[in-house]
């Protein structure tokens, strides 16, 4: 089990895209207008990329025809952790901690954890990394209303004789930032039962690695220009805590370069005996970072090589 916990804030720049939209198709937002994108939004990319290079991913949609009707449907729960289990019927599973021993090797549950409510297995596991909001800094974004015209027409109107037009919205600029914790010591129990390893350090190098690309690799209609664009990884003690960083973070629109100030030098200083080690992740194409954080090591997003 990995022995120390880590801090930090990855963020996401959202060019003439939507990084998340509500039910209306626009940008989620707080009741007082500020825009935000939730926890999920950012893990889905991650257990895409997951599930791409052939890792074990229980939450995340997936299809499958329907043996009586041969509809085209989603998989249920249930249904899923058969499939990705090769289990013919979670019915017959009279052991929980086969189980939970199937739930921890998923990727996304090893990371995010899970709420398993299927066939009186009532299992809840609160995951190792835990997200917070991501809201946006950049003060200036608006929200552009793009019409969209179908090659179709409307086969439900009978004398329509024109195509359909469609809506796409998207942001013309957002820049989210979101707080993460990881935190070994949530496996504990589950460690101490035999259940599995723990989170160990290459659960976590595996987290990093994908959380620094894998908004770029998500190309959809509506992510395209959605990037990866910071990283901060703090890595502490195992009794180290650490308050939520995206406070201490300060974004600036440049006509060049942006600037991400990176405002918690003086909080870690204080506390270096406790502080392992401090990493800045960016791209200096588009970014520069400001910083009075001592021995921290900046690396180049894309490329992870030191800048």
């Amino acid at each position: 089990m990995m022995n120390k916990r880590v801090y930090g804030v990855l963020g996401i720049s959202s060019i003439m895209s939507n990084w998340n939209a509500d039910f209306t198709g626009y940008p989620k937002s707080t009741s007082e207008g500020k825009i935000f994108g939730s926890d999920k939004a950012f893990k889905y990319p991650m257990k895409k990329m997951w599930e791409q290079q052939g890792e074990k991913v229980l939450y995340i949609k997936s299809l499958h025809f329907e043996n009586k009707t041969g509809n085209l449907v989603p998989r249920s729960l249930k249904e899923r952790y058969e499939f990705i289990f090769g289990v013919k019927d979670l019915k017959d599973c009279k052991e929980p901690k086969e189980v939970i021993k199937n739930l921890f090797q998923a990727i996304d549950v090893k990371n995010f954890g899970a709420t398993f409510a299927e066939e009186k297995n009532n299992i809840s596991i609160t995951g190792a990394v835990q997200f917070g909001q991501g809201m946006n800094y950049y003060e200036e974004s608006e929200a552009q209303e793009q019409q969209i015209l179908s090659p179709f027409r409307d086969s439900k109107v009978e004398d329509a004789k024109n195509s359909t037009l469609g809506t796409k919205i998207v942001s013309d600029e957002a820049h989210y930032f979101y707080p993460f914790s990881v935190n070994p010591l949530a496996y504990k129990e589950y460690v101490e039962l035999g259940i599995t390893e723990g989170y160990t350090e290459e659960d976590y190098e595996t987290f990093k690695t994908t959380s620094l690309v894998a908004a770029t690799s998500y190309a959809t209609n509506a992510k395209e220009g959605c990037e990866n664009e910071f990283g901060l990884f703090v890595e502490t003690a195992p009794d180290c805590y650490l308050p939520n960083l995206t406070s201490m973070i300060l974004f600036e629109k440049g006509e060049d370069k942006n600037k991400i100030s990176v405002l918690c030098g003086s909080l870690l200083n204080e506390m270096k005996e406790q502080i392992e080690k401090v990493e800045i992740y960016y791209n200096p194409s588009t970014t520069e970072i400001e910083t009075d954080i001592e021995g921290v090591k900046c690396y180049h997003i894309f490329t992870q090589k030191e800048v």
